[in-house]
Parts: structure tokens; C-alpha cells; sequence
């Protein structure tokens, strides 16, 4: 595997973070702020610079490249798989009626599934990530695993984008499928969230809107718990995100509140929350937060036959706006835990795709850290 990295900050020239060379048909990641990937001039520069026949697109809420997260800038991340092989694809949203399981089952229909390993998943960061979960896997072999995340726009929750190609755009989903047989790709999740107060229950919710909890008005229950730190909300909440265990499953989810509706007095959360599913806040220190970072390495590290060359960092914006400034040492903290041979590279999301540790089904997850590593 050979990697070549740089990033860019506004007229800044490129900062390339190994000797620039040219590679063979690699995958090109660029991950960047929604409002510079909004720039055609941005987007030429970059086509210029990087003048490969595959690059893929996403939004972030910050950009993480060599152990270091950046604000506003452009990140790029060429990989030439040497001893394995990549197909690329993508659907979009309004070509699915919003029916994003449909789009899943679609998109994963595009892959040869002969030597399949790994699909890494870029989303847009607005749509329905459960969903999209549930029909890439619907006819999916259990010895294909599944990571990725949902693409970003800072704190602003207004659109993101992504794309293959083509310029970056609203609704796109897109997978890369990795192909091989020596390829290696391990992966954790981990947050550092602790439950406080009660445990309750979901008595009326749809996909991702929850309208009541033990059979009151959702919205309510969640401020009576917070007291005078509702004060803040809908922002508030990224600080205090939900707990929730689905019926009949024995590991919960984290689910961040993207938004309440006071006229519903409901909650909006980053994924599905069925009836019937047990719910309790979640709060966290910022050490609590950087452990989850280092807990989720570890576990990817743990039992690896290679050295990871590549380390692919899914966080979430909730954690970054709780760390706030000492938002750096997450990074610092995965990068100290890996081989210094391995190289990072990833961003802060709007949620998180992968299984929990020991599954072989994947979950969307909020308020974590993913961490995907990779090697030939």
C-alpha cells in the first residue's frame, strides 16, 4: 500500500505530509468544510492537484489527518492498493423517494461480491443512517463487515454533501468496496458516555422522531432531566445525547438530538429510536471522551495479524463541541495508541457507521469514535 497525503487551509499552497509521487489508480478521499466543497473554484484546485480517476467527496464537522484535527480546511488521502483491489459506487436519495433502505439495497446490488472484504460508507449526513444500515445489509454475506460514517457540516445541521467525481452534492451515498484476500481491515466503536437518572421506556416514536417517553410528551420528560441546562437547547443536547436499547437487544446505541419540536413536543435524534425501546441520558467528561477515543483503538489494534498502514477515524461533532478545545488530544490519543508506521486520516461526522466489538451486524451509532484500520 502507498499513501500520499496533504492538506490545505484557504490561499494556503499544499502541505504534503509524505514526499509527493505519483501513484497507480488510487483511491483519492477528500474530506473538507461544506462551504469550501460548495466552491467549484475549491473543487478544480483540487481535481488539478489530484488528477486521479477516483475521488470521493464528504462534508465534515472537521477534518482529521496525521493525528491532528483541523477546522475549515482541505484534507486529501490517495491510497494505491498494491496487492488488493477497490470498486467504487454511488446513488442518490432523490432517486429513491426517501426511501433510503431501497437505496441501500440498490447500491449494494452495483458490487461483485466474489472476494468482497470490507464496504466503507460515505452519507450524507441528513438522511436516515438506520435505514440505509438495514439495506446494505439485507442481502448482505456476515463475512462482509461495514464501517464508514455520515457526512458533516460543522455545527450547522443545514446540508452536507458527498459525491464520486462529481462535484458534491445533497443526497449522495457512496461505497467502497475493497476486494482481496490478503487484505486485513479490523475496526471499534467506543464512546465514554455514562448513563444518569432513569431508565425509561419509548411509548410512541416514528423512525427517528421520539413523541413520547412512559407515555408523556417526549420533549418535556428529556427538560424536566436537564432542569436549567435545557436552557440551551436544541445546541444543549449534543452535550447530553440518549442511551438507547432496542427490544429484545442487550447493547445500546447512542443517539444524539439533532432537534426538538416544540409544537410535537418531541425529539428529533441522529438515527431510529423504535417503541419499546429502553431510553436514559447519557453525559460525559472530556478524559471520559479521550478514554472511549484510546478504548476504541485498542480493540481495533487487539488481535491484528499486520500492522495497520492505514487508520480511518470516524468521530462525531457531539464529542468535539464537549472536548471543546481539548478536542486535539482525541486524535493525539488514537495516534499514540497505533503503530507509528500507520497513517490517519478521517473526520468529524454526524454519525457513525460499524458493528459493535464481537458483532458481525452493523449499527449507527452517535457520540463515538470509529476507528477502521487497514492493511494488504
Amino acid at each position: 500500500m502507498k499513501i500520499l497525503q496533504a492538506s490545505k487551509n484557504g490561499n494556503e499552497n499544499w502541505r504534503y505530509l509524505q514526499e509527493k509521487t505519483l501513484l497507480n489508480n488510487p483511491i483519492v478521499m477528500v474530506f473538507g468544510n461544506r462551504y469550501l466543497l460548495e466552491d467549484e473554484t475549491v473543487i478544480q484546485e483540487i481535481k488539478k492537484e489530484f488528477s486521479y480517476e477516483n475521488l470521493v467527496f464528504a462534508s465534515t464537522s472537521g477534518e482529521i489527518l496525521d493525528g491532528s484535527m483541523h477546522d475549515n480546511s482541505i484534507s486529501v488521502t490517495a491510497i494505491e492498493l498494491e496487492n488488493s483491489t477497490y470498486v467504487i459506487e454511488r446513488e442518490n436519495s432523490s432517486n429513491f423517494n426517501g426511501q433510503i433502505n431501497l437505496l441501500g439495497e440498490a447500491l449494494l446490488e452495483k458490487f461483485p461480491k466474489e472476494k468482497l472484504k470490507h464496504l466503507f460508507v460515505l452519507a450524507d449526513g441528513m438522511l436516515d443512517g438506520s435505514k440505509l444500515i438495514e439495506g446494505l445489509e439485507r442481502n448482505l454475506s456476515k463475512t462482509i463487515s461495514i464501517t464508514g460514517g455520515m457526512c458533516g457540516d460543522d455545527a450547522r445541521f443545514e446540508k452536507t454533501l458527498s459525491s464520486y467525481n462529481d462535484n458534491p452534492k445533497t443526497g449522495e451515498v457512496v461505497l467502497i468496496g475493497l476486494y482481496g484476500d490478503t487484505l486485513e481491515v479490523t475496526f471499534a466503536s467506543a464512546g465514554g458516555w455514562f448513563p444518569f437518572g432513569p431508565e425509561r421506556k419509548i411509548t410512541k416514536s416514528k423512525d427517528n422522531i421520539v413523541f413520547e417517553i412512559d407515555n408523556k410528551p417526549a420533549l418535556e420528560v428529556y427538560k424536566n432531566h436537564l432542569s436549567h441546562r435545557a436552557i440551551g437547547l436544541p445546541s444543549a443536547s449534543l452535550s447530553f445525547p440518549l442511551n438507547v436499547t432496542y427490544e429484545g437487544k442487550k447493547q445500546a446505541v447512542v443517539r444524539t438530538i439533532l432537534a426538538v419540536d416544540e409544537s410535537q413536543h418531541a425529539l428529533i435524534l441522529a438515527g431510529d429510536a423504535p417503541e419499546n425501546s429502553k431510553v436514559q441520558l447519557l453525559m460525559a467528561s472530556v478524559d471520559a471522551l479521550i478514554d472511549g477515543a484510546q478504548n476504541a483503538t485498542e480493540l481495533a489494534v487487539q488481535n491484528r495479524e499486520k500492522k495497520a498502514e492505514i487508520a480511518l477515524l470516524v468521530s462525531c461533532i457531539g464529542r468535539k463541541l464537549v472536548m471543546n478545545k481539548r478536542v486535539g488530544e482525541e486524535t493525539e490519543y488514537v495516534k499514540e495508541s497505533l503503530d507509528e508506521c500507520t497513517l490517519i486520516t478521517g473526520f468529524y461526522s454526524y454519525g457513525q457507521i460499524a458493528p459493535f466489538n464481537g458483532n458481525d451486524y452493523t449499527n449507527l451509532h452517535n457520540q463515538t469514535m470509529t476507528v477502521t484500520l487497514i492493511s494488504e
